[in-house]
């Protein structure tokens, strides 16, 4: 629930943390489109998609700024004192959810899109995962509006369901195309399957503090917090190390464009 007022340092804490989303997101979307040319074609769908996911949280995230900062206002000269919910205003956790349904089928796409694998292994796999993901996050929102915790459970249940399916394909299904990766990527893209479920368990936590009767303007705060985190961390870090092995597998396949590549790097390293 959303509490009626926040003291002068969670009003600046949820602040600051959706100010720091809204950079992070925009920044590595920039740093993305500017390097796309610094990797061959075949993985620049990748970085594309990436490219896309980052822009769709940064808008989302100055909704969810600005819905913030329309629902909690001061009457303290100089904006300090308490923050209480301003009349009929409130803050709208609806953008969230959106941006979820579109950017986390997404995050699945990035990953099947690196590993560049032939297309019929590539479609098997975005068939299971994208509706799976897109599932657990419709499952998940009636949940996360209602006031009544045995519906909150039960979502939370329901949406439980294809969230371990997910798991399964990462974890069992995509081990075997693993295989087929360069040495040099590979571990990296092991790892990266068990930062999308670090971060990813955040949202599970965060929507079951009112279950276990953890509430309050500090619990508030504590979840918008997390949940930000979390956002940069499956987001723009996320993509940034999709980047890497985009980076590492251009190297690996063309020997020529490596040499230009490296030789660029070497000669601004210089002029450093």
């Amino acid at each position: 629930m959303i509490p009626n007022a926040l003291t002068q340092g969670q009003f600046e804490t949820v602040y600051n943390f959706l100010s720091l989303v809204i950079v992070s997101q925009l920044f590595t979307a920039v740093f993305l489109l500017i390097s796309l040319p610094r990797i061959l074609p075949r993985y620049r769908q990748a970085i594309t998609v990436a490219i896309i996911v980052c822009g769709i949280a940064a808008y989302h995230y100055f909704r969810i700024f600005d819905s913030f900062k329309g629902a909690f206002v001061t009457k303290s000269v100089g904006g300090t004192g308490t923050y209480t919910q301003a009349a009929g205003e409130g803050f709208n956790e609806g953008y969230r959810y959106v941006d979820w349904f579109l950017t986390v089928p997404l995050l699945l796409v990035e990953l099947v899109a690196v590993l560049a694998l032939a297309r019929s292994v590539q479609n098997k796999l975005l068939v299971r995962l994208v509706p799976a993901a897109a599932l657990m996050i419709a499952l998940g929102y009636p949940g996360e509006i209602s006031g009544d915790n045995g519906l909150r459970g039960l979502f939370g249940l329901l949406s439980t369901i294809p969230f371990l399916y997910i798991l399964f394909v990462l974890f069992v299904q995509l081990s075997k195309s693993l295989k087929d990766q360069p040495g040099s990527v590979r571990g990296t893209l092991s790892r990266l399957r068990f930062l999308l479920l670090l971060s990813w368990g955040v949202y599970p936590i965060a929507y079951l503090l009112p279950l276990l009767n953890i509430s309050g303007a500090d619990a508030w705060v504590l979840k918008q917090v997390g949940y930000s985190v979390a956002d940069i961390v499956a987001k723009a870090v996320y993509a940034l190390i999709i980047f890497q092995v985009a980076r590492a597998k251009s190297y690996d396949d063309d020997n020529t464009f490596a040499s230009t590549e490296l030789s660029r790097e070497d000669a601004s390293a210089m002029r450093r």
